[in-house]
């Protein structure tokens, strides 16, 4: 960025405020992490989320791939803005501030857009296993890295929290997902995990009436369980202040994932969720004791 476009940052209010509005509107369980930031940092998250969300549904938009692409296109564009000081739209207006504050690397907004570029152009039809991590760490991974630099994380583990934990949070995603994902035409299963089962099946719907397909979930299941157990070993060398809400985000996914394996592969309709009860007492107690 520019030296005059740094010294010329003015707090915006229409920004911040559907910054703001995007992310209470998701209704989603980081926002639970986010409200034990400074308000500064808070904000930074908003804008995060907000970028991330619009993003994400132009990839789940139903239009033609071509047509996202170049919605997405803009969005390339926009981050060039972006960095040059002279963002157009709310979200990056409202990304102006945080990325000069908390030294938000470009990379990392490009990166999750390359991960939507693989949803809209419909690549995630059992994957690779590289290719799924590949994606996990361009749409989670990549948000990691910014939100620990919002976080004022700066210890070289956190980096490895990022990335564990990102893994994580996006497997245990896809497992919770997978009727909704088949309906839009993407499975994210791996081929290996389907071959190893015996699943030929590459059609998301056939795959997930397939009799084998408990043995590939509990599989993936057993990846996000050790990613999270190796967030935790690098949660455990960071100063705890700052990674408050990536401890937050750890314990709500973890009761996820532990909900859906509990309920099984074979009632994927039966919705999996932490109640509101059990994220107050998380926040409580990473929050305030």
């Amino acid at each position: 960025m520019t030296e005059r476009a740094t010294t010329e940052l003015r707090p915006d209010p229409e920004a911040l405020a559907h910054a703001r509005s995007t992310a209470a509107r998701s209704g989603s369980s980081f926002l639970w992490a986010m409200q034990m930031m400074p308000k500064p940092r808070r904000e930074a998250m908003f804008a995060v989320y907000s970028f991330c969300r619009e993003i994400d549904d132009i990839a789940d938009d139903p239009g033609p791939p071509a047509e996202k692409l170049t919605r997405l296109a803009e969005w390339r564009r926009e981050i060039e803005r972006l960095y040059d000081g002279r963002p157009q739209a709310l979200t990056t207006r409202a990304l102006l501030s945080p990325v000069r504050e908390f030294d938000l690397q470009k990379q990392d907004f490009l990166a999750l857009i390359e991960g939507m570029e693989m949803d809209a152009c419909d690549r995630m039809r059992a994957p690779s296993m590289a290719e799924l991590e590949l994606y996990c760490d361009r749409v989670a991974c990549a948000v990691g890295r910014l939100s620990i630099r919002a976080f004022g994380a700066g210890e070289r583990r956190a980096q490895d929290v990022a990335r564990s934990l990102g893994q994580a949070l996006q497997l245990t995603n896809i497992l919770r997902d997978l009727r909704e994902d088949a309906g839009r035409g993407r499975l994210y299963l791996p081929r290996e995990l389907l071959d190893s089962h015996g699943i030929t099946e590459r059609d998301p719907e056939a795959v997930l009436d397939h009799p084998a397909l408990a043995g590939v979930c509990q599989d993936l299941a057993d990846i996000a369980r050790r990613r999270f157990g190796e967030a935790a070993a690098a949660l455990a060398d960071c100063a705890h202040r700052p990674m408050r809400p990536a401890v937050v985000m750890m314990s709500v996914y973890s009761r996820i994932l532990d909900r859906l394996m509990h309920r099984g592969w074979s009632r994927l309709d039966l919705p999996v969720r932490v109640p509101k009860t059990q994220k107050i007492w998380i926040v409580l107690r990473h929050g305030l004791l």
